[in-house]
């Protein structure tokens, strides 16, 4: 056993005897280990949310095109604004889906709002009211009222945390330079949806009559986006096929974009697994300094013990044998390190995460605990092939050269 090694005691006993030294040099691999576990935690708790948000969409065909914002209310729109999805177009989609499935026509811009003096920024959403009901959910906290009249409105959980909206509050929508703006009556607050995959982010977004957002934007009959609630997720591929086939006649340049939520989050998993190697990256940085350390380190241990090579050489210990002993020393210092590193990256990593996603539901899932022992393993290699060299030196070393030196 390796415990019962006396080369291996020999190594513990060096350490032991600079001890501060050690884990001084200890430090970067702490450091490193630290970094890559907890940004490869953090990274991968964002895309298990992400999917999990994504999934509540799932079944949900998005169609949209490319299109000229509305300007804001009072403004004239101009003739090339609002190129959405057409009427026509939207005629074409609910013949192909049929009964399997629901059409919901969504306007949509980015619009100023005032509460009083206070000024915000949000999506303004125009969807008819009977269809609101059927892909939005009501903060029963606040009621249970939905859009009726021409001028209610609904509002996003966050923007209404924000500005302490409730129902009965009153807002006035439009461009803060102006004088005319209309004001619509908060009838109720969504309930909150985070990141879905049908295009509508409610959680700060401002939902209103369909009627009431053309009479002040424009654009009637040009809708920015068209969404198709599939009654079977089995479908969802036949009924994109043929809803491109039915509109997207010209292949050179089609009218109409249909994604859904499996290319949306191919695209976000791709993202945020970038972001999560770039940061990955700088924590590599951290082990490459924590190696030029620990080199350090395993060199000064081999000058200071330049005569007990001699002795050990002299009386008939194998080459091998010495070198053993300092890659165990730096397997020790790398094990240190690491065993430190790790529980310090379930501490630090789950505070981050809580901190930059706001929930820990994922962190202890394999896919995210598997970054601990990750980090460890790398940060363990990282000191023992720093010691490679140092350990050949010494296994090299004339046993008389050494005897004389001072």
């Amino acid at each position: 056993m390796m415990k019962g090694d006396i080369f291996f005691n020999l190594s513990v006993r060096s350490v032991r005897l600079n001890f501060l030294r050690s884990m001084l040099a200890a430090i970067g691999i702490v450091i490193g280990v630290i970094a890559i576990a907890s940004m490869g935690m953090l990274g991968t708790n964002m895309q298990l949310e992400v999917k999990d948000q994504l999934s509540s969409s799932a079944n949900t065909i998005v169609i949209s095109s490319d299109s000229v914002r509305m300007g804001p209310p009072g403004s004239t729109p101009s003739s090339s604004a609002a190129t959405g999805v057409t009427k026509t177009e939207l005629t074409k989609i609910k013949t192909v889906v049929g009964t399997n499935g629901t059409v919901i026509p969504i306007y949509s811009t980015m619009g100023e709002f005032t509460l009083s003096s206070v000024p915000g920024r949000a999506e303004i959403y125009g969807i008819d009211p009977d269809d609101i009901t059927k892909f939005l959910t009501l903060n029963q906290t606040y009621g249970n009222s939905s859009i009726e009249g021409v001028n209610d409105a609904l509002v996003g959980a966050t923007i209404a945390e924000e500005f302490n909206l409730k129902v009965g509050s009153r807002i006035k929508i439009g461009s803060f330079s102006s004088s005319t703006r209309p004001e619509v009556k908060i009838v109720g607050v969504l309930k909150a949806r985070g990141t879905t995959a049908d295009g509508v982010s409610t959680d700060n977004g401002i939902v209103v009559n369909s009627k009431w957002y053309t009479d002040q934007y424009g654009g009637k009959d040009k809708y920015s986006q068209v969404n198709v609630i599939v009654k079977d997720t089995d479908n969802i591929a036949t009924i994109e096929d043929q809803l491109d086939a039915k509109i997207n006649t010209n292949e050179k340049s089609p009218a109409v974009r249909i994604t859904d939520a499996t290319s949306q989050l191919e695209t976000e998993t791709a993202t945020l697994s970038t972001e999560t190697m770039f940061i990955e990256a700088i924590g590599a940085i951290a082990l490459l300094v924590a190696a030029v350390s620990i080199f350090n380190v395993m060199m000064m241990s081999v000058s200071e013990r330049i005569q007990e090579i001699g002795i050990l050489l002299s009386i008939g210990t194998e080459p091998g044998e010495v070198r053993r002993m300092f890659m165990y020393e730096a397997f020790i210092l790398g094990l240190l390190g690491a065993v430190i590193g790790g529980v310090g990256s379930l501490v630090i990593g789950y505070s981050v995460v809580e901190a930059m996603i706001g929930t820990t539901a994922y962190f202890f899932q394999p896919d995210s605990l598997m970054y601990v022992p990750e980090a460890m393993l790398v940060g363990v290699l990282v000191c023992v092939i720093s010691g490679v060299y140092p350990a050949w030196r010494a296994s090299n070393m004339d046993p008389i050269d050494a005897l004389r030196s001072e």
